[in-house]
């Protein structure tokens, strides 16, 4: 009885890649339909998938399974069938059932080669290495050889699966490039003559096993041959040292001495060697004149060219070249152009520096290797127009084009002018990272090449290596005693730093203080204020006060920390609708020690500002002028002062530009202009990720800025610690499908609008996603239960006072109201409910920062019914005098506590983020997030700062499924960015293509409440 219950016969057909088209027929008579087959033949066949992830195709009617070419030597080589199935194999799949399984064996133990035919023709495929075959698995493949058409087929199919199986990861195709170059060099040439075996040896692929290795050999000039050579020699491979030199005739034969046993590989390789350097080396310099082909003498031009370009090509054909010794070294060795600065102070004015104006006498000096030229010098070995010359025992090479630089650049610098220091600064801290600009004309591939090649550098005197050490804070500043009149105790990096402030002032260079939030910006540029006042006699002509500009919001904090740090000196307050203008206000000003304004009036008073030239003007929260096209920083730019400082926390937000409007005020064209910065540094570095742009970038800056960290092991500040913890919240059903109702109708708009019209409507899409995250009513605008609205503005008032203890929220007809509703339709705001309900149990204060108005109100109105205590709200429309007062009520620290005593303090982003010091909350709760983690830190640190004496708890919220999620992962990777001084804005959203929105909005609704 047969154990078959059926018979399938398996007919098999190659197209012209390599994969096979399998047909089957029951029977002999009954065709298999392509979903049967597969199912019967592919049945335990997993790098199919069981079959299912085969095509089918059509051909006159006929169903076939198609194989792809790197399955099929893999699959027939071991073909699991079914059992119950008699499999009858014809034609070619008998074959391959019988090949299959040489080949795969072969590709697993690596013994293939890259195709010489397919090489010849710019083609990477492999095929089977015939030496190592047995004589009966020659025979198997000498019975193929009647079927040309199939050995191609196999040939085919074998190389897909080398591919497949053993360079189908990038990693190993790069393994592949690195251990095989010669296999991808466009240049690499097969010369005439060369056969496989020879090719594979060329590419390293084979040992070669002669015991020699032909090669070219230049020889340099001498005593006896006053021109350059080459010299054919065989190298001993066992002895490098060992060198035959030897001669070649046009018939290929070779003449001279050598080991005997040497003799036979030589007569079977000569005749490629010839053939090889005819096709390698350049027209003339064979000479099929003479009886040694390579006896021509090569002149300077030829010599210099064999050097740099022919040798390499040799070396990519295969052959070992010899050149003198001392050429790598010279290689290496370009002209580097020098400014020498001359000895004494640097300043031609004699004095000390001042200013990144200040002219500096030099002189040029031109390096090559250890070789130093004068001017004179090198005009001299210039005139002697030669590519290769030899100059106080070594040799030296004269690149023309290098040459025309230098004289470039040399020209391009009146050296009776003397250069700035500001050039000096920067050709010292860029070092050889500062090309010398590349000829009018010339083309982009020409700079390019040439701005790798050729430096400008300097050389500074002992006064500047100095001062430029002090500048780069590699050494020490001078020491500088605090000033009689500070009421304060400055910590050791405080003083320090007030001590770099005057440091600067004393050159003119301007500073930017980037202390992190805390730390104390404030007391370091006091104490710098009344350094200038103890040191400036009230007799002294040029006495001129010094102005501080600052937001509107910490103008009352700036009169108290003076007032508090620096009594001494004389306060002039420049705000609001009486402050004074025109002689009147520089009259008044002449008689303070400093004058306090805010961005908003230096804007209306641009020229009652400008009628004085103060002795230093200093920006708080200097990111106020980061958009340097705004009036605002067009205006504080344009004022005149001896000396300019930027206190910030966050010197860029989001943009490199920012940087440059920072420097430009603290250094006018110090960074160059506008343009000129984006198209040397911000391009590269935003757009490319340019890092040796970003480390050129670090270095201009870094003399000009004092940036320490809380965590630095040298500040010691002893702070508490700072708890960073996400809050994830699920969206209700209610927020859920306004979400996605949101999404959808910005994608049907997506398919209509273009250009600025579409950017607009995905921003505005963004904006209220986030409010929806919030609560519902931000999005859909309806009136607050019970006129809520009225309500919390009346209690706004009156906690703002401090003159009332309201125990619930009340509507403007005296009712209470009930919440429950505004709660249960956000989860975030019952989550912040629970948590705030929580600190409160333990007697604890907290800050909570929204970005929207409505959810600050919404926030007071629940928490200060739910709490049954005041809850206080500042956003930008609140008045100096109620911001002040609601800071001192929450900062109170009378025991017991008053009835009235707000604990939650609620903040708008924008105006509660900077300059406030609210050190009795230790917790801090962000409602909803902002695209910069710079902006949300700065708000965090109105709690965890010098002063705090708890560990602070930072709450982010986030909405799970939705863009706030996305959000934050993106700010993850930013705050990366922002370490390393370097940021990018959320403009990039309206970039995207439509699926991609769609991705990046589109919500996951297994999240939903």
């Amino acid at each position: 009885m047969s154990m078959y219950t059926e018979s399938l016969s398996i007919v098999t057909i190659f197209d012209g890649q390599g994969n096979a088209l399998i047909h089957g027929s029951y029977n002999e008579h009954t065709y298999a339909s392509g979903v049967a087959l597969k199912h019967a033949l592919f049945a335990w066949h997993e790098a199919s998938f069981y079959g299912t992830e085969l095509e089918t195709r059509y051909i006159e009617g006929l169903e076939l399974v198609l194989l792809p070419a790197e399955m099929v030597i893999p699959f027939f080589a071991e073909p699991k069938s079914l059992r119950h199935v008699e499999w009858i194999w014809t034609d070619l799949a008998a074959h391959l059932v019988q090949i299959a399984p040489l080949l795969g064996a072969l590709i697993d133990d690596k013994h293939y080669i890259p195709s010489y035919s397919a090489f010849q023709s710019g083609k990477l495929q492999w095929t089977w290495d015939e030496e190592i075959l047995e004589s009966d698995e020659r025979a198997l493949f000498d019975e193929l050889s009647t079927e040309p058409d199939f050995v191609e087929a196999l040939k085919a199919a074998f190389s897909a699966s080398v591919f497949h199986n053993h360079y189908g990861t990038e990693a190993t195709a790069s393994d592949l490039r690195r251990e095989h170059p010669l296999l991808f060099s466009k240049n690499h040439t097969v010369a005439t003559g060369m056969d496989e075996k020879e090719w594979l040896v060329s590419i390293g692929w084979k040992a070669d096993n002669a015991p020699f290795r032909p090669a070219l050999q230049l020889l340099e000039p001498d005593d006896e041959v006053a021109a350059w050579r080459l010299q054919l020699v065989l190298q001993n491979k066992r002895d490098a040292a060992g060198i035959s030199h030897v001669r070649m005739n046009d018939y290929g034969e070779v003449f001279g001495s050598w080991p005997s046993e040497w003799t036979t590989h030589i007569r079977q390789r000569s005749a490629s060697w010839l053939e090889r350097l005819r096709v390698s080396l350049p027209a003339g310099i064979l000479n099929t004149e003479n009886e040694d082909i390579l006896s021509g003498e090569l002149n300077d031009e030829v010599a210099w060219r064999f050097l740099t370009a022919d040798s390499q090509r040799l070396l990519e054909s295969g052959w070992q070249v010899l050149l003198p010794a001392w050429w790598e070294a010279a290689s290496r060795k370009k002209p580097r152009l020098r400014a020498k600065v001359s000895s004494g102070e640097g300043s031609r004015a004699g004095g000390s520096l001042f200013g990144l104006d200040s002219i500096i006498d030099f002189n040029w000096r031109i390096a090559i290797g250890e070789i130093d030229l004068s001017e004179a010098e090198f005009a001299e070995l210039v005139a002697k127009n030669v590519r290769l010359v030899r100059f106080r025992g070594e040799w030296i090479q004269l690149d023309p084009a290098l040459l025309a630089q230098i004289r470039r650049a040399m020209a391009s610098v009146d050296k009776n002018q003397g250069l700035s220091f500001q050039d000096v600064l920067q050709l010292h801290l860029l070092g050889s990272s500062e090309s010398i600009p590349a000829e009018d004309g010339s083309s982009a591939e020409e700079e390019a090449e040439n701005a790798e090649r050729v430096r400008l550098e300097v050389e500074l005197n002992e006064h500047l290596i100095k001062l430029i050490s002090q500048l780069n804070q590699q050494t020490e500043h001078p020491k500088l005693a605090v000033p009689d009149g500070l009421r304060a105790e400055l910590r050791p990096y405080q003083q320090e730093g007030y001590a770099w402030l005057s440091f600067l002032r004393r050159f003119g260079l301007g500073a930017c203080l980037a202390d992190d939030m805390g730390l104390g910006k404030t007391v370091q540029l006091i104490a710098y204020l009344l350094h200038i006042k103890e040191n400036t006699p009230d007799a002294d002509p040029n006495k001129r006060p010094s102005l501080i500009i600052c937001p509107t919001s910490v103008l009352g904090n700036w009169q108290k920390e003076i007032n508090r740090f620096a009594p001494s000196l004389k306060v002039m307050l420049h705000y609001g609708s009486g402050r004074l203008v025109g002689e009147a206000f520089v009259e008044e000003a002449m008689n303070a020690d400093v004058v306090l304004t805010s961005y908003a009036t230096c804007s209306l008073d641009q020229e009652t500002l400008q009628g004085l030239t103060w002795t230093s003007i200093s920006l708080d929260e200097a990111q106020n002028i980061k958009n340097a096209q705004t009036k605002q920083s067009t205006v504080v730019r344009s004022l005149p002062a001896k000396h300019r400082i930027a206190l910030t926390g966050t010197p860029i937000e989001n943009r490199l530009a920012e940087l440059w409007s920072l420097y430009d005020f603290i250094n006018p064209g110090y960074l160059g202009s506008s343009r000129e910065f984006n198209n040397q540094f911000a391009n590269a570095i935003e757009k490319e990720k340019d890092g040796q742009r970003t480390a050129d970038l670090q270095r201009l800056i870094k003399p000009f800025m004092l940036r320490r960290k809380k965590r630095d092991p040298a500040i010691q500040l002893d702070l508490p610690d700072k708890n960073e913890m996400k809050t994830y919240v699920n969206l209700t059903a209610e927020q859920g499908a306004l979400y996605e109702q949101t999404v959808n109708e910005l994608m049907e708009k997506m398919q209509k609008l273009e250009g600025i019209e579409r950017k607009g409507a995905i921003l505005a899409t963004l904006t209220r996603l986030k409010q929806l995250c919030d609560h519902p009513i931000l999005l859909t605008k309806e009136a607050l239960p019970e006129d809520a609205s009225a309500a919390a503005l009346a209690l706004g008032s009156v906690s703002a006072s401090g003159s009332s203890s309201a125990a619930a929220a009340v509507s403007a007809d005296g009712t209470i109201l009930d919440t429950e509703l505004l709660i249960s339709r956000s989860s975030k705001l019952e989550r912040l409910l629970a948590m705030v309900k929580e600190l409160r149990e333990e007697g604890e204060r907290c800050l909570i920062f929204t970005q929207y108005i409505g959810m600050g109100e919404m926030l007071k109105l629940v928490l200060e019914q739910e709490l049954q205590e005041p809850v206080l709200y500042l956003n930008g429309s609140t008045s100096k005098a109620a911001r002040d007062r609601m800071i001192d009520q929450f900062q109170s620290a009378e025991q017991p506590p008053a009835a009235d005593q707000p604990n939650a303090f609620i903040l708008s982003l924008k105006a509660g983020g900077v300059g406030l010091n609210l050190t009795a909350a230790n917790h801090v709760f962000h409602f909803d997030r902002w695209w910069n983690p710079a902006v949300e830190n700065q708000a965090t640190d109105r709690a965890y700062r010098i002063g705090q004496t708890r560990d602070v708890q930072v709450h982010k919220f986030i909405s799970l499924g939705t863009l706030e999620e996305r959000i934050d992962e993106m700010l993850e990777s930013k705050q990366q960015l922002s370490e390393n001084v370097i940021s990018s804005s959320e403009g990039w959203i309206t970039e995207l293509s439509t699926d991609e929105l769609k991705d990046l909005f589109t919500l996951r609704r297994s999240v939903i409440g």
